[in-house]
């Protein structure tokens, strides 16, 4: 039998006088290898013992983790109990929103004694250009919101499901959840449940604030274009979604100007409009890198601009050279793909704006007076470019703040107290202080 294959050493066939030699080095190798020593072995052994080692360790390794999971007598869960958490209108006017949870604990086999149980509303700030990149203090800031404390000393539970309410009205100040190219902000409920012994029982779950401006009047704008006569006139609605559509009605005058005989005029040939996302963050340093921006309570400022939404217009609008105008009405619409963000401005640094570019290329045209429809180009042509200021929110649903609701109705209680059938007035003189004689009648 050969001695190679494909390459591989197979080592010298073995006879049958060798054959407690062989024994013998097996069992050397099993008792090397139980030992945790790796043992001499054969060239084809080099090439698949570390294929069946690894399959090992990772064996051990998945029953450790299942031991250990099993091996946890605590589970900790949050049930929500309120609506979302929404903020109505903008961070000065807003009334804030409230928020209610239930802290489950369930309690597995035997009694737990807890030496503390909190619950905390974090909101946590993410750098993603930060001053350090290895560093965590420069590249996450947490600041706790709330804090529960449900156990003061040493606790003890027995088996079962115990619960923990937690409400708290979340400030009308504070920024939306927002997940930018420069930095996010994101809110978190942390629970921690730590008892006698030292174990630690830990439960993390996300919180999403949103933020709705209540829609409003539509804007009117107006742009002029010199040295040209053009004036432009926008209707745009007061808030847009980052889902659905909305309308952009465009007038443009100035068109026409006419001389004795003949006449020039502007032709819109293409409209073009894109939808940018301004962000603006800082990302400070901390105490350890603050010599890198010239001391502390300083950052560097960072700026991101991308297009969350684009299209061309060719057509669909209204020409009248009599009147020297044009009109048009457009849908525009955000990209959900692009995964936009809502406008935030944070008191730490990061602000999000969005606006809306106009850009329409127009020609100019000669004809005369008497037969406007003759025209003749003259080569000439202009790029008209302007942006509008976009509001950009969430949906505000029914738009009813918490503070605004009306207490419930029911059927068999009135919406007043429960008027007197017969009233009698008395003097407070004639009573005498004697009032064992007044008495309820039916």
């Amino acid at each position: 039998m050969p001695g190679r294959l494909l390459g591989f050493d197979l080592g010298k066939t073995t006879t049958p006088t060798n054959t407690k030699s062989k024994v013998k080095q097996d069992a050397s190798k099993r008792i090397s290898i139980a030992a945790g020593v790796l043992a001499p072995s054969s060239n084809m052994d080099q090439f698949i013992r570390p294929s069946l080692n690894r399959s090992k360790h990772s064996s051990e390794t998945k029953a450790q983790k299942s031991s250990s999971f099993s091996g946890k007598h605590v589970r900790l869960d949050l049930v929500t109990e309120s609506p979302p958490a929404l903020l109505l209108d903008d961070p000065q006017r807003s009334s804030g929103a409230l928020y209610s949870v239930k802290l489950c604990m369930d309690v597995k086999d035997k009694p737990v004694t807890l030496r503390s149980f909190t619950l905390k509303l974090e909101a946590v700030t993410t750098h993603r250009r930060p001053v350090s990149d290895k560093c965590p203090s420069c590249s996450k800031q947490v600041a706790v919101v709330k804090e529960w404390k449900f156990v003061s000393g040493s606790t003890s539970f027995r088996p079962g499901s115990h619960e923990f309410p937690a409400s708290h009205l979340i400030p009308g100040h504070l920024p939306a959840s927002v997940r930018g190219q420069i930095g996010s902000i994101e809110y978190q409920f942390v629970a921690r449940a730590e008892t006698e012994k030292g174990e630690h029982f830990d439960l993390t779950k996300a919180l999403e604030v949103q933020r709705a401006v209540r829609p409003g009047p539509d804007k009117m704008s107006i742009r002029v274009f010199p040295p040209t006569n053009l004036n432009l006139n926008v209707t745009l609605p007061s808030v847009i979604h980052p889902m659905g559509d909305f309308n952009v009605y465009a007038k443009m005058t100035g068109l026409t100007t006419k001389n004795e005989e003949t006449q020039t005029r502007w032709r819109l040939r293409k409209l073009d409009w894109r939808i940018e996302e301004h962000e603006i963050g800082v990302s400070p340093a901390c105490s350890k890198h603050a010599q890198k921006v010239g001391g502390e309570g300083k950052g560097v400022l960072h700026e991101n601009t991308r297009v969350i939404g684009d299209k061309e217009v060719k057509g669909g609008w209204k020409c009248d050279f009599e009147a020297g105008e044009v009109e048009g009405e457009f849908v525009c619409a955000i990209d959900r793909s692009r995964k936009p963000n809502v406008d935030v401005d944070s008191p730490n640094g990061l602000k999000i704006s969005h606006v809306l570019i106009l850009e329409m290329i127009i020609a100019e045209e000669w004809a005369p007076n008497k037969k406007p429809k003759n025209a003749t180009p003259t080569g000439v042509a202009r790029v008209l470019r302007t942006q509008f200021n976009l509001t950009v929110t969430d949906r505000a649903g029914m738009g009813i703040a918490w503070d605004d609701e009306t207490p419930p109705m029911y059927e068999d209680v009135p919406a007043s107290p429960p008027a007197y059938l017969h009233m009698e007035d008395y003097d407070a003189d004639s009573l005498n202080d004697d009032v064992d004689h007044l008495h309820l009648g039916s």
